[in-house]
């Protein structure tokens, strides 16, 4: 009893001095937008453009008669997170967050970009790929944010795509469209090098923090995650998994930091041909060898690429990629009770659940 004790102590001490940061954050995030300039309004996706026009430039229409995604010679849309839309007296290209909401994620998302931009002092460029009835709500609520907020970030709403086969095995994969992030390299052409987000995740510190692992990878270095579990006693992969992994205990890709110039050119090795097989051509042949012995969708495909190459993969701490499996267990994320979290990520839907009060009251205190 004594023990369960303790680790509840713990827990709720982690969460108190998150809470204190936030609100830290929050306060001084308000007192410097006070003695800024009313930047010009940023640019977004659909600017100058009726909704009928962003409609048959953007629309899914636009995207159905792709061939193979590995023959595609352009993007879904043209991009808009250049760095020339960053204001002029930005020292730095913009920060690239990208997150697919579906289903029922519109606030949940909105809540995640909130996040972002609450404690990041570099320009955020947002994308932000959803189904086509989300995107209406995404501009509505992202253009009605306070100017001085609204100018420190630009974004871009892309409609939901797929390899023409097998594109409704895809969306069902797992969560809905969780996979269209495998396909952010082949989609976002124009972009160098994005941080992947689940909907549920949460930013106690600036974007430009996890950004700066960029600089960390060595040649070989493709991607940065964070490892499934800490203790290999109660881990998934290691115990549970018919299909090859990474490490001892498996990678969790709600958070992923992706060099995607170097996932376009690498060559990746695999337990499917003879030879080595750039990510447009490993992705299909991946989905019909392990689809019936997957379990966690896109993420178990990604444990199977970086299994034949973990030389292509920076580990992150799990204070980068928090979740409730580091508590609930007992705590085993020695550097969160040593530095705090980072980056809070609420799977299990701890966030709209009593299950886990310590996360909801943090996702409620950003929300309002």
């Amino acid at each position: 009893m004594r023990r369960y004790l303790r680790v509840l102590f713990v827990c709720t001490l982690l969460v108190f001095c998150s809470l204190l940061y936030i609100f830290n954050q929050l306060v001084s995030s308000l007192e410097r937008a006070d003695h800024r300039e009313r930047a010009p309004r940023t640019r977004a996706v659909d600017t100058g453009l009726s909704g009928r026009a962003q409609d048959d430039r953007c629309g899914s229409d636009s995207v159905t008669h792709w061939e193979p995604y590995w023959r595609i010679s352009r993007d879904v849309c043209p991009n808009h997170c250049v760095t020339d839309s960053a204001p002029r007296s930005a020292p730095q290209d913009p920060v690239q967050l990208a997150v697919v909401a579906c289903g029922s994620r519109l606030e949940e998302t909105l809540v995640m970009l909130k996040s972002a931009v609450l404690f990041s002092h570099r320009h955020l460029c947002f994308h932000i790929f959803s189904e086509d009835h989300l995107h209406a709500g995404f501009r509505q609520e992202l253009e009605s944010w306070p100017q001085r907020f609204r100018s420190t970030f630009s974004y871009s709403v892309y409609p939901i795509v797929f390899p023409s086969e097998n594109a409704r095995e895809w969306k069902r994969l797992f969560k809905p469209c969780a996979s269209q992030r495998l396909f952010l390299p082949l989609l976002l052409k124009q972009v160098d090098s994005v941080l992947y987000v689940d909907t549920d995740v949460l930013f106690l510190r600036p974007l430009e923090d996890v950004w700066s692992f960029l600089s960390r990878f060595n040649s070989s270095q493709v991607a940065a995650m964070s490892p499934e579990h800490e203790e290999p006693r109660i881990g998934w992969y290691n115990r549970f998994a018919r299909h090859p992994y990474y490490g001892q205990t498996g990678v969790n890709s709600g958070v992923m930091l992706m060099n995607m110039t170097r996932i376009r050119h690498t060559l990746f090795k695999n337990d499917l041909a003879a030879v080595d097989l750039k990510w447009a051509d490993l992705l299909m042949p991946l989905l019909h060898k392990y689809k019936l012995n997957i379990t966690w969708g896109d993420q178990d495909l990604l444990n199977i690429i970086f299994h034949y190459n973990p030389e292509s993969l920076l580990l992150m701490e799990c204070l980068w990629n928090y979740r409730p499996d580091h508590c609930i267990y007992g705590s085993n994320c020695i550097s969160a009770e040593h530095s705090g979290v980072y980056i809070l990520h609420g799977n299990r839907g701890v966030y709209h659940d009593d299950k886990q009060p310590a996360f909801r009251a943090v996702y409620d205190a950003i929300k309002q």
